[in-house]
């Protein structure tokens, strides 16, 4: 097992408070996806079927609007995305495109199936800790969403 993917993984609040014997479950079984400059991980609208950790490189997060692509946010390595593949059964939300050469680390609902199989208690703080996740960038959503209906100028994305 790769010792930085592990520390990786650990630094991430979904992962966070996982045990090390859990997590080198789910890295076994783990899929690196290499994606060059300006190529996609994934379309918007396309099938849901995983999510990725960011291991180097760094991506953009698009939506398009009528006719144009507009970017959201930038991220890192140590950041995730497509984690709402492992929770609900709707199409991407948004594009993921590599803004430049890009590692990452690429998990499917198969692979948390089998850490369920290995670990119910584990499998279920991960769960949580997606739930958790979810709720923290929704309720951001929600506060910037306000904070424009109230006539303050969107914030420019990061990254």
């Amino acid at each position: 097992m790769h010792p930085n993917r592990l520390e990786l993984l650990q630094r991430m609040p979904i992962f966070g408070g996982i045990r090390e014997e859990a997590l080198a479950v789910l890295l076994q079984r783990a899929r690196v996806a290499v994606v060059p400059t300006a190529d996609y991980f994934f379309r918007e609208n396309d099938p849901a079927q995983s999510m990725f950790v960011l291991e180097a490189g760094s991506v953009r997060v698009i939506k398009s609007w009528q006719g144009r692509d507009v970017e959201l946010r930038r991220l890192a390595p140590g950041d995730c995305f497509g984690e709402m593949a492992l929770i609900d059964l709707y199409p991407r939300s948004a594009s993921i495109r590599a803004a430049e050469d890009c590692r990452a680390l690429e998990f499917g609902p198969e692979d948390l199936m089998h850490l369920f199989e290995h670990d119910m208690e584990q499998f279920a703080l991960i769960q949580m800790n997606l739930a958790r996740e979810l709720s923290r960038r929704l309720r951001d959503t929600d506060a910037k969403l306000f904070r424009v209906k109230m006539g303050e100028a969107p914030e420019r994305p990061q990254g």
